[in-house]
Protein backbone atom coordinates (compact mmCIF):
# COMPACT_ATOMS: atom_id res chain seq x y z
CA UNK A 1 0.00 0.00 0.00
CA UNK A 2 1.10 3.82 -0.70
CA UNK A 3 1.64 6.33 1.36
CA UNK A 4 0.96 10.07 0.45
CA UNK A 5 2.58 12.96 2.25
CA UNK A 6 1.33 16.75 1.84
CA UNK A 7 3.85 19.42 3.16
CA UNK A 8 6.54 21.38 2.93
CA UNK A 9 9.56 21.73 0.88
CA UNK A 10 12.57 24.12 1.00
CA UNK A 11 16.11 25.09 0.80
CA UNK A 12 17.58 25.15 4.65
CA UNK A 13 20.52 26.72 5.86
CA UNK A 14 21.14 25.56 8.78
CA UNK A 15 24.34 26.13 11.44
CA UNK A 16 25.53 23.85 14.18
CA UNK A 17 28.72 22.98 16.59
CA UNK A 18 30.09 20.68 13.38
CA UNK A 19 29.65 23.44 10.92
CA UNK A 20 27.34 24.90 8.34
CA UNK A 21 24.96 23.73 5.46
CA UNK A 22 23.86 26.61 2.97
CA UNK A 23 20.65 25.92 1.21
CA UNK A 24 20.48 22.39 1.42
CA UNK A 25 17.41 20.01 0.47
CA UNK A 26 14.77 20.60 3.23
CA UNK A 27 10.85 20.31 4.37
CA UNK A 28 9.03 18.36 6.13
CA UNK A 29 7.66 16.68 3.07
CA UNK A 30 11.13 15.51 1.88
CA UNK A 31 12.16 14.22 5.31
CA UNK A 32 8.87 12.19 5.61
CA UNK A 33 8.84 10.99 1.80
CA UNK A 34 12.97 10.07 2.25
CA UNK A 35 11.82 8.16 5.35
CA UNK A 36 8.34 6.48 4.44
CA UNK A 37 10.41 5.28 1.17
CA UNK A 38 12.22 3.08 2.68
CA UNK A 39 8.97 0.86 3.36
CA UNK A 40 6.77 1.84 0.27
CA UNK A 41 5.71 3.89 -2.47
CA UNK A 42 5.25 7.82 -1.33
CA UNK A 43 3.13 10.60 -3.12
CA UNK A 44 4.83 13.81 -2.44
CA UNK A 45 2.32 16.63 -3.09
CA UNK A 46 4.00 20.27 -2.26
CA UNK A 47 5.54 23.17 -4.26
CA UNK A 48 8.56 25.06 -5.40
CA UNK A 49 9.74 27.66 -6.98
CA UNK A 50 11.88 28.30 -10.63
CA UNK A 51 15.22 27.93 -8.27
CA UNK A 52 14.84 24.37 -6.79
CA UNK A 53 17.49 22.40 -8.32
CA UNK A 54 17.08 19.63 -10.51
CA UNK A 55 19.40 17.68 -8.49
CA UNK A 56 16.98 17.26 -5.67
CA UNK A 57 14.35 16.34 -8.41
CA UNK A 58 16.29 13.32 -9.49
CA UNK A 59 17.31 12.73 -5.87
CA UNK A 60 13.61 12.42 -5.16
CA UNK A 61 12.43 10.68 -7.98
CA UNK A 62 15.42 7.78 -7.65
CA UNK A 63 13.81 6.58 -4.06
CA UNK A 64 10.51 5.71 -5.31
CA UNK A 65 8.94 8.59 -4.98
CA UNK A 66 6.20 9.95 -7.10
CA UNK A 67 6.62 13.58 -7.66
CA UNK A 68 3.18 13.83 -9.99
CA UNK A 69 1.92 16.45 -6.81
CA UNK A 70 4.87 18.30 -7.01
CA UNK A 71 3.86 22.27 -8.30
CA UNK A 72 6.36 24.32 -9.85
CA UNK A 73 5.47 28.06 -9.50
CA UNK A 74 6.41 31.58 -10.04
CA UNK A 75 9.13 32.96 -7.43
CA UNK A 76 11.24 31.26 -4.95
CA UNK A 77 11.17 28.23 -2.87
CA UNK A 78 10.47 28.20 0.66
CA UNK A 79 13.35 28.94 3.01
CA UNK A 80 14.70 28.62 6.31
CA UNK A 81 17.44 29.31 8.42
CA UNK A 82 18.49 28.04 12.34
CA UNK A 83 21.56 27.62 14.06
CA UNK A 84 21.60 25.11 16.74
CA UNK A 85 23.44 26.08 20.21
CA UNK A 86 26.30 23.62 21.71
CA UNK A 87 23.28 22.29 23.15
CA UNK A 88 21.48 20.80 19.98
CA UNK A 89 18.15 20.46 21.87
CA UNK A 90 18.25 24.00 21.32
CA UNK A 91 17.70 25.84 18.55
CA UNK A 92 17.32 29.71 17.30
CA UNK A 93 15.01 30.32 13.67
CA UNK A 94 16.96 33.27 12.26
CA UNK A 95 15.10 33.61 8.97
CA UNK A 96 11.76 32.53 7.25
CA UNK A 97 10.63 33.03 3.68
CA UNK A 98 7.91 31.37 2.57
CA UNK A 99 7.64 32.36 -0.51
CA UNK A 100 6.11 30.48 -3.42
CA UNK A 101 4.92 28.11 -0.03
CA UNK A 102 2.70 31.21 1.00
CA UNK A 103 -0.02 30.43 -1.55
CA UNK A 104 -0.13 26.95 -1.64
CA UNK A 105 -3.57 24.98 -2.20
CA UNK A 106 -2.54 21.21 -2.45
CA UNK A 107 -4.41 19.82 -5.30
CA UNK A 108 -3.90 16.09 -5.42
CA UNK A 109 -3.27 13.98 -8.81
CA UNK A 110 -5.64 10.76 -8.69
CA UNK A 111 -3.24 8.43 -7.50
CA UNK A 112 -2.27 10.82 -4.40
CA UNK A 113 -5.69 10.63 -3.34
CA UNK A 114 -6.35 6.88 -3.76
CA UNK A 115 -3.32 6.43 -1.50
CA UNK A 116 -4.47 4.05 1.40
CA UNK A 117 -2.61 5.80 3.78
CA UNK A 118 -2.12 9.79 4.33
CA UNK A 119 -0.01 11.88 6.07
CA UNK A 120 -0.41 15.61 7.04
CA UNK A 121 2.40 17.80 7.54
CA UNK A 122 2.64 20.70 9.18
CA UNK A 123 0.52 22.98 7.20
CA UNK A 124 -2.50 25.86 8.36
CA UNK A 125 -4.89 23.19 9.68
CA UNK A 126 -7.72 24.78 7.30
CA UNK A 127 -5.10 23.22 4.20
CA UNK A 128 -5.34 20.13 6.14
CA UNK A 129 -8.96 19.91 5.82
CA UNK A 130 -8.79 20.77 1.89
CA UNK A 131 -6.57 18.06 1.22
CA UNK A 132 -8.55 15.65 3.53
CA UNK A 133 -11.55 16.32 1.45
CA UNK A 134 -9.62 15.54 -1.60
CA UNK A 135 -8.04 12.11 -0.23
CA UNK A 136 -9.92 8.29 -0.30
CA UNK A 137 -7.39 7.03 2.67
CA UNK A 138 -8.55 4.47 4.89
CA UNK A 139 -6.34 5.75 7.59
CA UNK A 140 -4.81 9.45 7.92
CA UNK A 141 -2.06 10.70 10.35
CA UNK A 142 -1.73 14.73 10.91
CA UNK A 143 1.26 16.84 12.60
CA UNK A 144 0.95 20.44 13.82
CA UNK A 145 2.66 22.57 16.04
CA UNK A 146 2.37 25.83 18.38
CA UNK A 147 1.51 27.96 15.91
CA UNK A 148 -1.44 27.18 14.70
CA UNK A 149 -2.68 25.87 18.44
CA UNK A 150 -1.87 29.11 19.53
CA UNK A 151 -3.65 31.40 16.31
CA UNK A 152 -6.17 28.76 15.22
CA UNK A 153 -7.73 26.29 17.68
CA UNK A 154 -10.68 26.30 16.09
CA UNK A 155 -9.51 25.11 12.76
CA UNK A 156 -7.33 22.62 14.40
CA UNK A 157 -9.95 21.06 16.16
CA UNK A 158 -12.53 20.62 13.64
CA UNK A 159 -9.34 19.03 11.26
CA UNK A 160 -8.61 16.51 14.29
CA UNK A 161 -11.84 14.77 14.08
CA UNK A 162 -11.98 12.97 11.36
CA UNK A 163 -8.05 11.96 11.38
CA UNK A 164 -6.62 8.65 12.97
CA UNK A 165 -3.08 9.67 14.68
CA UNK A 166 -1.73 12.78 15.87
CA UNK A 167 2.29 12.95 15.92
CA UNK A 168 3.26 16.01 17.97
CA UNK A 169 6.09 16.73 20.69
CA UNK A 170 5.50 17.09 24.43
CA UNK A 171 5.30 20.76 24.82
CA UNK A 172 2.55 20.75 22.11
CA UNK A 173 0.59 18.01 23.45
CA UNK A 174 0.75 20.17 26.79
CA UNK A 175 0.19 23.39 25.13
CA UNK A 176 -2.76 21.71 23.28
CA UNK A 177 -4.88 20.63 26.16
CA UNK A 178 -3.27 22.70 28.74
CA UNK A 179 -2.42 19.64 31.03
CA UNK A 180 1.19 18.56 32.18
CA UNK A 181 1.15 14.73 32.64
CA UNK A 182 1.50 13.50 28.98
CA UNK A 183 -0.76 10.30 29.73
CA UNK A 184 -3.76 12.77 30.98
CA UNK A 185 -2.72 15.42 27.32
CA UNK A 186 -2.79 11.98 25.40
CA UNK A 187 -6.59 10.75 26.52
CA UNK A 188 -7.60 14.39 26.03
CA UNK A 189 -6.43 14.24 22.93
CA UNK A 190 -8.04 11.10 21.96
CA UNK A 191 -11.38 13.16 23.02
CA UNK A 192 -10.69 15.59 20.12
CA UNK A 193 -10.79 12.48 17.93
CA UNK A 194 -7.88 11.20 17.03
CA UNK A 195 -7.68 7.39 18.25
CA UNK A 196 -4.20 7.34 18.49
CA UNK A 197 -1.58 9.40 19.80
CA UNK A 198 2.23 9.67 19.43
CA UNK A 199 3.88 12.11 22.02
CA UNK A 200 7.62 12.63 20.40
CA UNK A 201 9.97 13.68 23.81
CA UNK A 202 13.03 14.14 21.74
CA UNK A 203 16.18 12.63 22.92
CA UNK A 204 14.28 11.41 25.75
CA UNK A 205 12.76 9.12 23.15
CA UNK A 206 8.43 9.08 22.55
CA UNK A 207 5.34 7.60 23.43
CA UNK A 208 2.65 5.94 21.62
CA UNK A 209 -1.15 5.47 23.39
CA UNK A 210 -3.71 3.01 22.02
CA UNK A 211 -7.13 2.56 23.16
CA UNK A 212 -7.28 2.15 26.91
CA UNK A 213 -4.54 0.72 28.72
CA UNK A 214 -2.52 0.35 25.36
CA UNK A 215 0.80 2.08 25.88
CA UNK A 216 4.01 1.87 24.43
CA UNK A 217 7.36 3.82 25.04
CA UNK A 218 10.94 3.67 23.47
CA UNK A 219 14.18 5.82 24.76
CA UNK A 220 15.71 7.47 21.95
CA UNK A 221 18.88 6.04 20.25
CA UNK A 222 22.15 7.02 21.89
CA UNK A 223 24.14 8.58 19.30
CA UNK A 224 27.88 9.27 19.50
CA UNK A 225 27.60 12.71 17.15
CA UNK A 226 24.63 14.97 16.29
CA UNK A 227 25.48 16.78 13.26
CA UNK A 228 21.99 18.49 12.60
CA UNK A 229 18.89 17.10 13.95
CA UNK A 230 16.27 19.42 11.68
CA UNK A 231 14.15 16.58 10.63
CA UNK A 232 14.37 14.26 12.61
CA UNK A 233 10.42 14.24 13.89
CA UNK A 234 9.19 14.28 10.19
CA UNK A 235 11.54 11.63 9.13
CA UNK A 236 10.09 9.71 12.50
CA UNK A 237 6.68 10.32 10.80
CA UNK A 238 7.84 9.12 7.92
CA UNK A 239 9.10 5.86 8.79
CA UNK A 240 6.15 5.32 11.08
CA UNK A 241 3.50 5.85 8.06
CA UNK A 242 5.63 3.82 5.60
CA UNK A 243 6.17 0.91 8.23
CA UNK A 244 2.27 1.16 8.72
CA UNK A 245 1.54 1.00 4.82
CA UNK A 246 3.86 -1.56 4.39
CA UNK A 247 1.88 -4.04 6.35
CA UNK A 248 -1.19 -3.29 5.38
CA UNK A 249 -2.60 -2.86 9.22
CA UNK A 250 -2.40 -0.57 12.43
CA UNK A 251 -2.73 -3.70 15.22
CA UNK A 252 -0.88 -2.05 17.96
CA UNK A 253 1.75 -4.51 17.86
CA UNK A 254 2.02 -3.31 14.27
CA UNK A 255 1.96 0.52 15.76
CA UNK A 256 4.63 -0.38 18.21
CA UNK A 257 6.95 -2.33 15.94
CA UNK A 258 5.91 1.35 13.53
CA UNK A 259 7.04 3.24 16.22
CA UNK A 260 10.49 1.66 16.28
CA UNK A 261 11.79 1.75 12.73
CA UNK A 262 10.43 5.41 12.75
CA UNK A 263 12.73 5.98 15.87
CA UNK A 264 15.86 4.41 13.93
CA UNK A 265 15.49 6.51 10.75
CA UNK A 266 15.12 9.69 13.30
CA UNK A 267 17.98 8.69 14.29
CA UNK A 268 19.91 8.51 10.98
CA UNK A 269 18.64 11.96 10.30
CA UNK A 270 20.81 13.45 12.90
CA UNK A 271 24.31 12.00 11.86
CA UNK A 272 24.37 14.60 8.69
CA UNK A 273 23.16 17.89 7.57
CA UNK A 274 20.12 17.49 5.96
CA UNK A 275 18.58 14.64 4.33
CA UNK A 276 21.57 13.07 3.07
CA UNK A 277 22.24 10.53 5.77
CA UNK A 278 18.57 9.66 5.66
CA UNK A 279 19.11 9.45 1.51
CA UNK A 280 22.14 6.87 1.76
CA UNK A 281 21.13 4.52 4.61
CA UNK A 282 19.69 0.94 3.48
CA UNK A 283 17.94 -1.20 4.36
CA UNK A 284 20.62 -3.47 6.29
CA UNK A 285 21.07 -0.29 8.08
CA UNK A 286 17.52 0.73 9.26
CA UNK A 287 17.32 -3.35 10.27
CA UNK A 288 20.51 -3.42 12.27
CA UNK A 289 19.32 0.29 14.47
CA UNK A 290 16.14 -2.01 15.09
CA UNK A 291 17.82 -4.45 16.61
CA UNK A 292 20.21 -2.03 18.16
CA UNK A 293 16.44 -0.93 19.63
CA UNK A 294 15.68 -4.28 20.82
CA UNK A 295 18.87 -5.00 22.79
CA UNK A 296 18.74 -1.43 24.50
CA UNK A 297 15.00 -1.80 26.07
CA UNK A 298 15.18 -5.79 26.21
CA UNK A 299 15.73 -6.65 30.11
Amino acid sequence: MSVTVVGSIALDTVESPSGRNAEGLGGAAVYFALAAAHFTRVHLVGVVGEDFPQEHVRLLESKNIDLTGLEYATGKTFRWTGRYHDDVNERDTLDTQLNVFEQFHPKLPEAARAAEYLFLGNIHPALQREVLEQSHHRFAGLDTMNLWIATTPDDLRQVLRPVDTLIINDAEAKQLTEVNDLRQAARQIQTLGPRLVVIKKGEHGCMLFGAEEQIFAIPALPLETVIDPTGAGDSFAGGFMGYLAKEGNTEFDTLKRAVVYGSALASCTCEAFGPNRLAQVDAAEVEARYQAFRSLTQF
